[in-house]
């Protein structure tokens, strides 16, 4: 859900290469040759599944970035080598292939004449599963997303080492948590009505009472969009009445940057609201999983209800930004408007100290031991 480097969304230009130019770009790139293909949603990027004919494995993600987000060469090598470390370090995340030259990416241009533009290009091992977005959640899951989000960012922080690891001190990029006020300049989209309102009301206390606490946060490098179709997940039980999960998936890392752990759990627990039939226990059993790891301070703990809201904010008002801009791509920008104006609602109507208590007395109840 990546929106470039800076603050402006409108700069993007997704790529829209048809089947038949993907599959020769992936024979000409990177010397397979396709027999089955198919385009996937995506946000501001092309994605398509391809299977190939080759030894090995033979079902890949080609993976097409947008022609602004092309352009920092750097930051999409840290993603793939974040992916690539992660992969090492036994998280399931995908790897590329490499090109024919033996590089982890190239950089193609397609049509023709003054409207040529210029993407990079990634083939990806394609990693079986089904999205968060596609199952009944239930606490057992929560936990271990939860779990895997502190996981994943400690491990970065901690170990992930690569010259171009510095490109992901992204300033303003939009879509960094300490960002949500740069929203002011897109809040236009979403007209005169109630919903603007409580942005509105986001938007400022988040100024007041999240910005000047920053440093007092532990900082690290975030995924920064786990979001529920962005986590795939596949039943390690033959129950159907107790469902058990396992994350198979963890997919787009185009949202990487630093910025510090309570971010991370903060939009864990917003887009896991997302589905639930009761979005407002959701935070507790996320937030148990990722305390069993890394357990937060009381002024991150402080925090948590402005940045949930501050996401959902950064969410909605994007996407409706966004929608005007690519009509043509509404529902899937749109998609987590369905319900997320109502959760953003809810949220304010019931208040910061309900939320919170719902939150860390479930949280507590685990006493940091895995559900049964």
């Amino acid at each position: 859900m990546s929106s470039g480097n800076d603050c402006q969304p409108q700069t993007l230009t997704k790529p829209a290469l048809g089947e038949r130019e993907a599959a020769e770009l992936v024979d000409r790139v990177f010397g397979l040759k396709v027999v089955w293909i198919r385009s996937l949603p995506s946000y501001d990027d092309q994605n398509f599944h391809v299977r190939v004919s080759a030894e090995g494995a033979d079902e890949y993600v080609l993976k097409i970035t947008n022609s602004e987000d092309s352009q920092e060469p750097d930051l999409i090598e840290a993603q793939t080598q974040a992916m690539m470390f992660l992969s090492a370090e036994g998280f399931p995340s995908a790897t590329p292939y490499l090109t024919k030259d033996g590089n982890i990416m190239s950089l193609e241009s397609t049509g023709t004449g003054p409207g040529r533009k210029k993407y990079m290009v990634r083939l990806l091992t394609y990693l079986p599963g089904t999205p968060v977005a596609k199952i009944t959640t239930n606490a057992q899951i929560l936990y271990e997303i939860g779990r895997l989000a502190a996981s994943m960012d400690k491990v970065l922080s901690e170990k992930f080492q690569h010259p171009s690891v510095k490109s992901l001190h992204r300033g303003q990029f939009i879509w960094n948590l300490a960002n949500v006020p740069l929203l002011d300049q897109y809040i236009y989209a979403l007209g005169q009505n109630k919903y603007r309102a409580v942005v509105e009301q986001v938007i400022e206390q988040f100024k007041g009472k999240v910005i000047p606490k920053l440093s007092s946060f532990r900082a690290c490098i975030n995924h920064g969009d786990l979001n529920d179709h962005n986590i795939l997940v596949d039943s390690s039980s033959t129950s159907l009445e107790n469902p058990q999960y396992r994350v198979s998936g963890i997919l787009d890392f185009s949202d990487m940057s630093y910025g510090y752990y309570v971010f991370e759990v903060a939009i864990v627990i917003m887009y896991m609201m997302i589905e639930s039939p009761d979005p407002l226990s959701v935070g507790g059993h996320v937030l148990a999983g990722f305390e069993s790891v890394l357990p937060l301070t009381a002024e991150e703990r402080g925090a948590l209800f402005l940045l949930v809201s501050g996401r959902f904010a950064q969410s909605l008002v994007i996407a409706a930004h966004t929608a005007l801009l690519y009509p043509e791509n509404k529902e899937y920008l749109t998609i987590t408007a369905k319900t997320g104006w109502k959760h953003l609602m809810t949220m304010f109507e019931v208040g910061q100290k309900a939320v919170e208590k719902t939150w860390f007395e479930t949280g507590q109840a685990y006493t940091y031991h895995a559900p049964a």
